[in-house]
């Protein structure tokens, strides 16, 4: 495993007033009208973070996988201080720079990106998925375990059935069946891919578990990230 040092950017937010007002200025350059890679080819990027409050200490991983094999093709992790206090809604500014990181020592492209949190399915529409995406240029997506504020008819029993994650009636992302009779998963839009096709990645990458395999492994890595340079601390 690599792990490289993650630095927050002199530029960085350091208020809730501040980060809302980069929020603004970066929804504008979400790109919603773009399919995306097609599931099942090339590669995509599992992105996972953990932290140490006490510590002021955050580890992200970058576990990049063959599309078709869910094969691991490499990882990286990244750690560094946190970069932004517990604020509802701006989760992604205490990310993101560990994200980047992680992403930037990747020795590959890292194709369609998976966040594990929100793209548009967020009360500003611009979630961790969306931020990474405009910022990287990259096509990316939200996969969250639970459906934040929003809400969501039960999706029929078997895996693969869908239902809206509603906002009043605006669609902001799907409740998605990834196993039969299991708990749904949250799917959300990020940045240059349809809804259509954000759900069928997630299939695709949810074959013998609830989560995405990128989810599950960026996990794992991001935690044993934390660990390590806790424990070095």
């Amino acid at each position: 495993m690599t792990t490289v040092t993650a630095q927050t950017p002199a530029d960085w937010p350091a208020t809730e007033e501040r980060a809302r007002a980069v929020q603004d200025e970066l929804r504008a350059r979400v790109v919603l009208d773009e399919p995306g890679p097609s599931p099942g080819t090339g590669r995509v990027t599992g992105v996972d973070v953990a932290y140490d409050d006490e510590r002021d200490v955050v580890a992200a991983a970058a576990v990049v996988l063959d599309a078709a094999t869910l094969t691991l093709v490499t990882d990286v992790t990244a750690v560094g201080r946190i970069s932004f206090p517990y604020v509802p809604g701006l989760l992604a500014f205490r990310e993101i720079p560990t994200v980047l990181a992680a992403l930037d020592a990747l020795p590959c492209p890292p194709g369609l990106v998976v966040c594990d949190g929100y793209g548009l399915a967020h009360p500003r529409r611009f979630g961790l998925a969306s931020h990474l995406g405009v910022l990287t240029g990259l096509p990316t997506i939200g996969v969250a375990k639970n459906p934040f504020t929003f809400t969501h008819g039960e999706p029929d029993a078997p895996r693969g059935s869908t239902s809206p994650l509603l906002d009043g009636a605006e669609e902001v992302g799907r409740a998605v069946r990834t196993r039969d009779g299991v708990k749904p998963v949250f799917v959300s839009v990020g940045h240059r891919v349809s809804l259509d096709n954000a759900c069928a990645h997630t299939l695709a990458l949810a074959q013998a578990y609830r989560l995405p395999e990128t989810t599950r492994r960026a996990d794992a890595l991001c935690r044993e990230a934390l660990r390590a340079a806790t424990y070095s601390a």
